[in-house]
């Protein structure tokens, strides 16, 4: 509520409530009605734009009527006319805060010029033959299918929880309106997905973040180490997880937030293996900064970050060797997914096959990655990874030996 103040004869501000000889403060609808307006007319430009924000795109416009009726709902009266002179306001604000050196004279030039109200934040449908013509919301830094995309990235994210994703998606829908939102959240929200039981996971990466910072609360501030614990399912009970080395807290110097496969995970190094190691961030529990200066820095700065993911199978990362792989060629577009193509080898063998060249990690997973297709591929050297490859097979075929 908007207060007036009286001063004093010194000309020093006094508030009225101090002065009990002041008259009583006018509130804004008492101001407004001693000026002849009508209650609340300061909101009204505001409450237009967020009324067709909300309730509005290109394929629902809303005409005068109908926005004087939401304003009504609210307790504001507003006639057409009104609602006319808010909206052309709400445009040539919106103008003059894109164009940082334009002036009111400017702004006033540029829409009217305008033919086809690409400058407008807010445009008059006025196709011919549609009854429902009005006036519609048009965002100028994003459209629905950008949103879309955003909202679907979080569903995706198993390291949300729930309740996180929710949340998230409810914020990035509401940069559309109503219908857009009820068409993203049909359409793209329907197929099931695993998500993280881990309801702290955003507060857990804030301290990560923290750790890593170099500036701190407005102040410098040396990257740390963090501790925590880390968890892991159990057969027991697969709603719960228990804590891995019987509670025992793990501390490392954190340096980089990954995602891979829908999983975020933090790339830190551990002092005691005197290794970079990958750790799930959904995994982690009671995560606390330590205090302790971070260590690590020249294993950090000799990793190819670009080529980490690309090298680690699902982030479980063996011994990095230089790996030769035969494909056939209808496997071309499934290794380039997996692999990619900077710092990888491809060569044609002949008219059938394709080589490989590529730093691997060599782990069950990198096997499994092969083994799924079959007689398609051969890895070829070093000898020591075939060998591996085949021992890798060997104890697989002794599960299902028959006496």
């Amino acid at each position: 509520m908007i207060q007036y103040e009286q001063k004093s004869s010194g000309g020093n501000t006094m508030a009225a409530e101090k002065d009990k000889s002041a008259p009583r403060r006018k509130t804004e609808d008492e101001f407004d009605g001693a000026q002849g307006r009508k209650p609340h007319q300061r909101l009204k430009a505001y409450l237009v734009l967020q009324i067709l924000q909300k309730k509005t795109d290109e394929e629902h416009p809303m005409n005068a009527d109908k926005i004087a009726a939401e304003l009504a709902a609210m307790g504001i009266d507003a006639e057409r006319r009104g609602i006319y002179e808010d909206i052309k306001e709400i445009n040539r604000a919106n103008y003059i805060l894109e164009n940082e050196h334009s002036t009111i004279e400017e702004a006033e030039e540029a829409l009217a010029a305008d033919k086809y109200d690409k400058l407008k934040l807010i445009v008059f449908d006025s196709s011919k033959g549609n009854s429902s013509r009005g006036f519609y919301y048009q965002p100028r830094r994003y459209n629905q299918e950008h949103i879309r995309l955003l909202a679907e990235t979080v569903y995706t994210a198993r390291f949300l929880s729930e309740k996180d994703t929710e949340a998230l998606s409810s914020f990035i829908c509401g940069f559309v309106s109503e219908h857009q939102a009820r068409a993203i959240t049909h359409d793209a929200f329907l197929i099931d997905r695993v998500k993280t039981n881990n309801k702290n996971i955003t507060a857990i990466i804030r301290i990560i973040d923290d750790a890593m910072a170099k500036e701190l609360g407005g102040e410098r501030h040396k990257p740390e180490q963090i501790s925590f614990k880390y968890l892991r399912s159990s057969i027991n009970d697969l709603s719960q997880q228990v804590e891995r080395r019987q509670g025992e807290r793990y501390t490392v110097s954190p340096y980089k937030l990954l995602i891979n496969d829908g999983n975020y995970y933090m790339l830190a190094y551990d002092g005691g293996k005197k290794q970079l190691r990958t750790y799930r961030v959904d995994r982690m529990k009671d995560v606390r900064l330590t205090g302790l200066p971070r260590e690590g820095a020249a294993a950090f700065s000799e990793l190819d970050l670009k080529s980490l993911t690309k090298r680690r199978f699902s982030m479980f990362g063996g011994k990095t060797e230089l790996v030769q792989m035969r494909f056939v060629n209808s496997l071309l577009d499934a290794v380039i997914e997996k692999l990619g193509k900077n710092g990888v080898r491809y060569r044609k063998l002949d008219e059938h096959h394709f080589s490989v060249t590529a730093n691997i990690d060599i782990s069950d997973q990198f096997f499994g990655w092969v083994l799924g297709f079959g007689k398609k591929v051969q890895i070829q050297s070093p000898q020591s990874v075939v060998d591996a490859f085949t021992g890798y097979i060997d104890g697989i075929r002794t599960q299902y030996k028959t006496e």
